[in-house]
């Protein structure tokens, strides 16, 4: 079980998102400050990148160079000494704003999509799940999933699994060395939890955050048991990742609001715990 309480790491953001585990620090998009940033474990920060169309999902090539998702644009950036180049456009195989992302060993980016106009109150539709080969090369990986949010491969390479935040569930797929999707099936049916960032441990369970009342991140077993549940107390848990030296830090990304145009910085924070089980596992 986990012990004692969340310290903070780093506050005064807009709203963080996004957390990845690399090269000693976290990393994570401001999405609504329009930067990524780096920090490692004392609270030592540093700006990455700016992107206008405000960065989401994060992961790296198979040369350890940095890929952003541009959201409001719809591409995939890579980072190049202080540039920033398009790898890929994807709105015209996404729909609506390009959301969270992870990158398998080989270089292939899964990106999800919103499928409709979230902050503009739209009518909720399925979206899709797209992938971007090393080369750029687009293709529909999944399709009718309900707001694909949090994403993770498992460390043999053999499954993805999602977050469809509107449908309750985590959904897994067979993953094959071609990167085709097959096989879909339900990993966990949820009750009371709107699943958005998720991480897996070397238990084979998954750290979800969960926006909405109660919030915070919840331990889950396949079978949808919770078995812990660390609360966000006066803000709401939007993503996690387990990470540290030993991956047994659990960093939660918090904010007391999520929509543009009405929150600023001091908005957002991102604490860290330190847990009994190890992440394991992309990214």
């Amino acid at each position: 079980m986990v012990t004692g309480n969340p310290i903070t790491l780093i506050e005064n953001l807009v709203f963080p998102e996004d957390p990845r585990w690399a090269f000693d620090r976290l990393w994570f998009s401001d999405i609504h400050g329009f930067k990524v940033i780096a920090v490692d474990v004392d609270g030592n920060s540093e700006i990455i990148a700016h992107v206008e169309s405000r960065p989401s999902g994060l992961g790296w090539t198979t040369e350890n160079e940095l890929l952003i998702v541009s959201m409001e644009d719809s591409k995939l950036l890579k980072k190049t000494n202080t540039n920033l180049e398009t790898v890929a456009e994807l709105a015209t195989h996404g729909a609506f704003y390009s959301n969270d992302m992870v990158v398998d060993k080989h270089g292939r980016a899964y990106i999800g999509h919103f499928g409709f106009d979230l902050y503009g109150n739209g009518e909720r539709s399925t979206s899709t799940l797209l992938c971007v080969e090393s080369n750029g090369e687009v293709s529909i990986a999944a399709t009718d999933l309900g707001f694909p949010n949090g994403v993770v491969i498992t460390p043999n390479d053999k499954n993805l699994i999602i977050a469809e935040t509107h449908n309750q569930r985590i959904t897994i797929f067979d993953k094959l060395d071609n990167g085709t999707l097959t096989n879909r099936k339900i990993w966990a049916q949820l009750e009371g939890i709107f699943p958005d960032g998720i991480c897996l441990d070397i238990e084979g369970c998954i750290w979800i955050a969960s926006p909405r009342e109660p919030s915070g991140c919840y331990r889950v077993s396949q079978s949808g048991e919770v078995l812990e549940f660390i609360s966000s107390l006066d803000m709401s848990a939007f993503a996690c990742m387990l990470g540290g030296k030993d991956r047994k830090t659990l960093f939660m990304c918090e904010a007391s609001g999520s929509r543009p145009g009405t929150i600023s910085e001091g908005n957002g924070r991102i604490r860290m715990i330190d847990v009994n089980v190890p992440g394991t596992g992309l990214p």
